[in-house]
């Protein structure tokens, strides 16, 4: 059932919830040769689904090792990819890592203590981790894989 999209998304889209942007998913969308298999935006997600478990995995390990600079570059990777299907919530904790792990609160002023950064960095990974599940969920049920 197609949502009222006040947000200016497309109206034939179901209602993704607050967990993806609909406007930017539509966009990827609109790049389908065929609307009845959706093959190409699926390949699209399915390739983002990999790369974020993958980097979620370099996350952990770096996490481990404490290396605040390797965190913010795979927050910085995660960012962009899930900011490009519309993926909002894990976009803006991709954000604050990415600004944790240079030391930094979300608004760019120092932080200076690498422990509270690690905490930040611990406590945002987690919530990221269920927000990329939220989307990975109605993505899947989206494209009938559920």
């Amino acid at each position: 059932m197609a949502s009222d999209n006040l947000d200016g998304g497309d109206p034939n889209l179901p209602d993704l919830g607050d967990a993806i942007d609909t406007v930017t998913f539509g966009q990827i969308l609109e790049m389908d040769d065929d609307e009845s298999d959706r093959e190409f935006s699926q390949s699209i997600v399915q390739g983002f689904f990999e790369q974020a478990e993958e980097t979620f995995e370099k996350m952990d390990k770096a996490l481990e090792e404490k290396d605040l600079e390797e965190l913010s570059r795979l927050g910085h990777f995660l960012k962009g990819s899930s900011a490009t299907l519309g993926l909002t919530k894990v976009k803006d904790s991709c954000e604050k890592i990415q600004r944790y792990g240079k030391k930094e609160n979300e608004n760019g002023s120092p932080l200076t203590d690498e422990k509270v950064c690690l905490e930040k960095i611990t406590t945002t990974l987690e919530a990221c981790k269920k927000e990329y599940h939220e989307a990975e969920t109605i993505l899947n049920k989206f494209f009938g894989n559920a």
